[in-house]
């Protein structure tokens, strides 16, 4: 194992791909400026090169266009007004440790290769940011040598005011040049770059002319207030660059959004670390009558932490909303600490809380706990759970035979309190208190260590395994960091915490190769913008006397996915986890966490992508999912007020949507999915929450359970597998001369309504030259011109056809019959690539509607069958959340016949199925089936019905009473009027699916339990 890892990186990450092409699709077919070869010149020596400007486009309808079409796809609402304010501002917004960086310089890379776009500066607010990037250049060399034969290295240079002749290069290079800055080289008059030098050059002139596509990263942390823009924002405007692009997660300012990962997302999808907490009260003895009162709601109650014990569980934390009365015995599922111990009167939030108890009464100020603990006391236990937590996580990750070294990051508030110059040894009272609780740990784990003693050099030697990075001076000796008010640090400050995370940074590859001992890092907070290690697993946040929590910018530091020792990126949702270490209790922690993590979004905001999804989920076919259709029913919900003009929904929003009469055609047809989906969507929406887990309890798991004698469980269980084992595929016979027939109809309709016109700003201007020889351009006459047709180049049919073929596989003859039966002018409009991308769409959808409806039978794949652990995999990720939501919560009672303890729902519906079929005596067992664990291969895609059940066979033909197999799909509270074409074709594929793989197991659609019965009756009676 090297001393330096050398970082991998998967250049096929769907949601990087997606975030890059964003942007190069905007200027997809954009015009080139017509005057660019009469623009101003800039008069330079004889002994110098003409600078090199960007090649110029067209603003306008066309890049508006664009803009519509990417956020259309991207979910996200177009705004004119904002746009022809900002229509060179275009953002991007990405959760921390998701890859913005990589992104970004990666679409440098494609806007250079599609378009010959030459000229980008990228402008960082910090050093700190700035040697982040310089990094990233570095470990991305050979990574975009092989994509795009570009060394990234050589193109690009950090700005460096004492070699302005890298910044002339960067002018006059006939080829790609990216110069990254900060923007404190700039943003003042008294900037060196903005000074005439003795020959009267300017560099700043030179660089505004060349028009440079400018890429801002985190541009909230230089943007001034609503009413003034700040000195940065007017420098960069100053330059008027070609267009500006702009990254971040926490964004201010939304200009133009082309693409949005936010944390929800990142969390879904698996693209960051998941985050445990574990607290200082995970010591406290579970015989102590432990009560903290950490929330008083907006329901005037008083919420609690208290153990608590369910029936067959173990003793627990959780949290109860109270008030005056409440007996905590019975909260606590009967623990006898908290025998004869009431709530005393009701809560108030002025007051303490009061309860009473035999030992005498309490009173507790909001956050105390009864458990007092001295601010020694509390330090030493957040270090020990540290250092605890670090080798458990450590040897979870070696068991799973991965090799990744774990990292874990203190941060402190002094640097006095680990190096500590006035002491013997130099040690602070955390370094003291550090090494004595890791020598004792390390003890109890010897033998681990033992077995993995490949993975632990030097291990002993508390010195080699522990190390700080804080400020450092010019003499490079380690300094406090001084403030100005609080989180603004002064100008000296911020040179020797640069110096710091220059330190950092050099280190970051080798810290995680296990031939380096160092796993334990002490800094200091004001240097995490520094940290972006990804193998940061643990993270504990060091204040004495203080239980003010990490937020999101400190949590951030540790979510990115791990590297393992090969330098690639682990996947492995069992291993990317990481515990914070709190001085606080779970209940508070989590709940402002969230807070921070979601204070940018509004649970009633009615968002672009909800109403796409709801449109998508309701039946309407693709093609006529516009960004027109998007605005119209966004118009109509704020007419008929479910929705203000802010897309915030109203009172009785999710009520008075039920009861709407849509105008467009297209959203009456579908009013009634619609309002079931927008009801849906905005309820999902509410509970969006990142998911925080308790490391003070006993992690939940979800195990599959055996209710009745172990062979008559396997013989269930196995035979259950293989019926839904079988791979089977659908046969269908098209009606080739039809499909032509409707298909010419479709695309003449819809090229009839497609709008072939574009419009064209023209801007008269004036030129004079004035005494220094420098031109002034005076603005004049505007006006708008309408070209009768939008500019394309003629396309051969062949070549349509070709590309029409590569994207939906159907044969080039039929292809051919349908361009030729094409009305004349309609057969021009495909030489246009927006219009030909929609045609194919719209021969794609004729298709699979047109396969749905003659599906005929299923062929079973003799010798393909699924893995049955994956069709039956067990969801693991239940947490103290999922609890408090017990409408979408199913809990298995004492003798259910559930597979599993545990399952989601999507519905209030789903619930009530699910507890009715636990009731059910004759129900011999069922199961929630996994999304995408069992499919059924459809014309749309891969198809997952909700339920498995084994019903009793009581009929007389069989005396051993043999289950009949019943494969549901819940469609709660639904009429067979109100169900989408494709909902009825998915159903009857269903159906003719398990006819083919067995005469056992019956499918049908239910929407409620008495329809599941009354359907299912005769195979059962």
């Amino acid at each position: 194992m090297s001393n330096k890892i050398i970082f991998q990186f998967d250049d096929n990450l769907e949601y990087q791909k997606k975030a890059v092409n964003s942007v190069v699709e905007l200027f997809r077919g954009l015009p080139k400026s017509l005057d660019s070869i009469y623009a101003e010149r800039i008069r330079r020596s004889f002994t110098e090169k003409d600078p090199v400007r960007n090649i110029d486009i067209v603003k306008g309808n066309k890049l508006f266009q664009n803009l519509k079409k990417v956020q259309l796809k991207n979910g996200l609402f177009t705004d004119e007004k904002a746009y022809n304010k900002h229509e060179r501002d275009f953002t991007v917004e990405m959760e921390t440790g998701t890859g913005k960086t990589y992104v970004y310089l990666r679409t440098i890379l494609e806007l250079h290769k599609e378009y010959g776009f030459k000229k980008f500066i990228i402008v960082v607010p910090s050093v700190a940011i700035r040697k982040g990037v310089e990094k990233s250049i570095e470990q991305l060399r050979e990574h975009f040598k092989r994509l795009y034969n570009v060394d990234l290295s050589k193109y690009s240079f950090i700005y460096d005011s004492n070699n302005l002749g890298k910044v002339n290069n960067f002018v006059e290079e006939n080829n790609l040049s990216i110069c990254v800055m900060n923007i404190q080289a700039f943003n003042k008059d008294s900037n060196k770059i903005r000074k005439d030098d003795e020959y009267a050059k300017n560099l700043w002139r030179d660089i505004k002319f060349v028009r440079p596509i400018v890429l801002i990263d985190e541009p909230q942390k230089i943007e001034g207030t609503a009413n003034k823009k700040s000195q940065s924002l007017k420098a960069i405007d100053e330059l008027e660059p070609l267009f500006t692009l702009r990254y971040s997660a926490t964004h201010k300012n939304l200009y133009n959004q082309v693409y949005k990962l936010d944390s929800y997302e990142a969390y879904k999808k698996d693209l960051v670390k998941k985050i445990r907490v574990k607290t200082i009260n995970s010591v406290i003895s579970k015989d102590f009558p432990y009560i903290r009162y950490t929330y008083f709601t907006k329901d005037y109650k008083a919420r609690i932490e208290i153990f608590s014990q369910e029936q067959g569980q173990s003793i627990r934390f959780r949290s109860f909303d109270v008030e005056n009365g409440f007996s905590l015995y019975e909260l606590s599922g009967g623990l006898p600490q908290y025998k004869d111990m009431f709530i005393a009167e009701q809560p108030h939030k002025e007051k303490a809380l009061k309860i009473v108890s035999v030992n005498g009464d309490i009173e507790l100020k909001l956050g105390e706990s009864n458990k007092k603990l001295e601010d020694k006391e509390i330090i030493r236990i957040q270090i020990n759970l540290a250092i605890a937590n670090h080798f458990k996580k450590q040897f979870e990750i070696l068991e799973e035979g991965k090799r990744i070294k774990s990292l874990t990051l203190f941060f402190i508030d002094e640097v006095k309190k680990v190096r500590d110059s006035e002491a013997s040894d130099g040690r602070g009272a955390y370094l003291k208190i550090f090494d004595e609780e890791y020598l004792k740990i390390v003890q109890k784990y010897k033998e681990k260590i033992e077995k993995y003693k490949n993975y632990f050099p030097h291990y002993e030697d508390v010195n080699l395994v522990r190390e700080g990075y804080f400020a450092l001076d010019k003499k490079k000796k380690e300094v406090e960091v001084e403030y100005k008010k609080e989180n603004e640090v002064k100008a000296k400050s911020q040179e020797d915490i640069d110096r710091g995370i220059e330190l950092i940074l050099e280190k970051k590859d080798e810290l995680i190769s296990f031939n380096e001992p160092l796993a334990f890092i002490f800094s200091h907070s004001a240097l995490r913008e520094g940290w972006d290690n990804p193998n940061v697993f643990t993270l504990c946040t060091l204040k004495n006397g203080s239980s003010e929590i990490a937020k999101k910018q400190e949590i951030g530091r540790g979510l990115r996915l791990p590297v393992d020792v090969t330098g690639n990126r682990s996947l492995d949702k069992n291993v990317n986890e990481l515990t914070v270490i709190a001085n606080d209790s779970y209940e508070n922690f989590s709940r402002m966490l969230q807070e921070d993590f979601n204070k940018n979004i509004n649970k009633n905001e009615v968002t672009s992508d909800l109403l796409l999804v709801t449109l998508e989920k309701s039946g309407i076919p693709k093609i006529k999912i516009t960004s027109e259709l998007v605005d119209e029913f966004k118009k109509e919900l704020i007419e008929k007020r479910v929705m203000d003009s802010n897309n915030v929904l109203l009172k009785n929003g999710e009520e008075d949507i039920k009861e709407i009469h849509f105008l467009n055609e297209t959203l009456q047809e579908h009013s009634i999915q619609i309002a079931e989906n927008f009801v849906k969507y905005m309820v999902e929406k509410g509970s969006n929450r990142i998911e925080i887990a308790n490391g003070d309890n006993e992690p939940i798991v979800n195990k599959r359970r055996s209710f009745i004698s172990e062979k008559d469980f396997e013989n269930l269980f196995e035979e259950l597998g293989t019926n839904l084992s079988k791979k089977a595929i659908y046969k269908c016979k098209i009606d080739k001369e039809k499909y032509i027939e409707s298909s010419i109809e479709k695309i003449n309709n819809y090229i009839s309504n497609f709008d072939l016109k574009q419009i064209v700003e023209l801007i008269d201007s004036k030129g004079n030259y004035d005494d220094t020889g420098k031109i002034n351009l005076e603005k004049g006459i505007e006006d708008k011109i309408e070209l009768s047709e939008i500019e394309a180049t003629p396309k051969s049919d062949f070549e349509i056809a070709n590309y029409i073929m590569y994207h939906t596989m159907l044969p080039r003859l039929a292809i051919l019959k349908i361009i030729s039966g094409l009305e004349k002018e309609k057969r021009k409009a495909l030489d246009i690539q927006d219009v030909l991308e929609n045609v194919t769409e719209i021969l794609l959808e004729n298709l699979n509607e047109m396969k749905a409806e003659k599906v005929f039978e299923y062929e079973v794949i003799d010798g393909y069958v699924t893995d049955t652990e994956k069709i039956f995999e067990v969801d693991n990720k239940i947490n103290e959340e999922d609890f408090e939501n017990k409408r979408r919560l199913f809990q298995a009672k004492k003798g259910s016949r559930s597979l599993s303890d545990y399952y989601k729902l999507d519905s209030d519906g789903e619930k009530e199925f699910a507890e009715k079929l636990e009731n059910d005596e004759n129900v011999l067992m069922f199961t929630k089936l996994k999304k995408g664990g069992f499919v059924i291969d459809t014309p749309y895609g891969n198809y997952s019905p909700d339920w498995a059940i084994i019903y009793k066979n009581s009929s007389e033909n069989n005396e051993n009473n043999v289950g009949i197999y019943f494969i549901v799909e819940t469609k709660a509270d639904k009429k067979e009027k109100d169900l989408t074409t494709v909902e009825k074709n998915k159903i009857k594929c269903g159906k003719l699916h398990f006819e083919a793989i067995s005469k056992e197991v019956k499918f049908n659609w239910v929407n409620n339990y008495d329809d599941f019965k009354r359907k299912f009756k005769k195979h059962y009676k």
